[in-house]
């Protein structure tokens, strides 16, 4: 199983001058956790959490009451929350490589690059519904025993 077969392909992106806001927004509106941050030039240069976001605003929970009317979301670039020069991986590595990078540098996502350009995200989520379907496609091959 490689990268490419679990990751999520053309994740939702932001830009390097956006705001806390609109990150929160983007993460939000597309139900995710992490946005990979690109430059001018279209090119990978950081990604952002919501944890990143929780740290900016000191707060444990990102709760859209809170958030809403703090100045500080509409000031604050995402370059200044973002982790710089992501560790990434190719579509075309394998599943286990991705866990093994993932668990060694302590991260939940990876960009996935294809050469220069950004085609996919592989996340802890992903990997854990990778891992559901394997076990799930055992016991059905294995008529419904493990």
């Amino acid at each position: 199983m490689n990268v490419s077969d679990i990751m999520t392909e053309k994740p939702a992106t932001i830009r390097l001058d956006d705001t806390l806001r609109d990150a929160l927004e983007m993460m939000e509106r597309v139900g995710c956790h992490h946005l990979p941050v690109l430059g001018n030039d279209n090119h990978l240069i950081g990604i952002i959490s919501d944890r990143d976001c929780r740290t900016a605003l000191n707060s444990p929970y990102i709760l859209r009451e809170r958030w809403q009317d703090e100045e500080l979301v509409n000031h604050l670039p995402v370059r200044a929350m973002m982790t710089p020069a992501p560790i990434v991986i190719a579509p075309d590595a394998p599943a286990a490589e991705a866990v093994r990078l993932m668990l060694k540098n302590q991260i939940s996502c990876l960009p996935v690059m294809r050469d220069e350009t950004l085609v996919g995200i592989v996340t802890r989520s992903d990997i854990l519904m990778a891992f559901m379907n394997l076990v799930q496609n055992r016991r059905f091959h294995n008529g419904g025993s493990d």
